[in-house]
């Protein structure tokens, strides 16, 4: 060490280390500079734990999502990461693509739709396809799977208009020549399984939906010809996550395949 520093730390005498006042200086300032190492290796390991970090995470989730969802994907995550503020937006996909585009949420869940806008990274991270959902012990469920024609006269829910999904739908049934009778137009999935819960008519929409809600009674069938709908993780382009929004992030694919297999099982 003297070598490298160019100063004489200790005098030798009869094979004892005789510490030089320069020696005690540096000492003093060693002392400081370890306990300074000390903190910082506090700090990253309060980072990594989330006993500290950015104070708060803002995620987009569609509407149909706040009920179970939501909390159950919380759960742990608020228990590992205390110091940690969630604030959710519950809006459409359209909505949930342009607070990630404009950076005001870290991250968003949305159906994956083209074309997706500038500034956005997608993450495909779920799957769905296209059921007829339906009250327990309707006529219709004892089919395997439902067609346009089997719906002819039947009170549908259908979700809004405009939506790209439902601009399918009316297609396919105009392409069979079966006149829709919509007795609710809806904007949420979950008000639509909501809806057939109490009876009021039977709705088509993505599986991934109608697996959220299956505590209600209800079931599905797979509506024809099927369709597949592609769900994703969508992040700002050129920006790194914090600890904590990757945290939630993984929270949510979790609760994902949780609801998605306890469907399927």
């Amino acid at each position: 060490m003297e070598t490298d520093l160019q100063l004489r730390l200790f005098d030798r005498d009869k094979g004892r280390l005789i510490p030089t006042p320069e020696a005690g200086i540096l000492a003093r300032d060693a002392e400081t500079i370890l306990l300074g190492l000390n903190r910082f290796s506090g700090l990253a390991e309060d980072l990594r734990s989330g006993a500290k970090g950015p104070e708060l995470v803002r995620v987009g989730l569609p509407s149909s999502m706040w009920e179970n969802f939501a909390p159950a994907m919380m759960t742990d995550f608020v228990r590992d990461y205390p110091s940690v503020r969630i604030e959710t937006f519950f809006e459409t996909t359209s909505n949930i693509a342009r607070l990630v585009e404009q950076k005001v949420i870290d991250f968003g869940f949305l159906r994956h739709e083209n074309p997706v806008l500038p500034g956005i990274d997608m993450e495909i991270v779920a799957t769905g396809t296209s059921v007829c959902v339906l009250p327990e012990g309707h006529k219709l469920a004892s089919l395997n799977e439902i067609h346009a024609k089997d719906l002819r006269g039947v009170p549908l829910i259908l979700i809004g208009r405009q939506r790209p999904t439902r601009m399918l739908l009316d297609q396919t049934f105009s392409r069979e020549a079966v006149r829709q009778n919509v007795k609710i137009e809806t904007h949420t999935n979950s008000s639509a399984c909501s809806y057939v819960a109490h009876g009021l008519g039977v709705a088509i929409l993505s599986s991934f939906f109608a697996n959220l809600y299956q505590h209600l009674p209800i079931v599905q069938r797979p509506f024809v010809p099927v369709t597949t709908q592609e769900f994703a993780l969508a992040t700002p382009s050129g920006t790194s996550a914090s600890l904590a929004a990757k945290a939630l992030m993984e929270a949510l694919k979790r609760q994902i395949e949780i609801s998605q297999k306890s469907a399927a099982g």
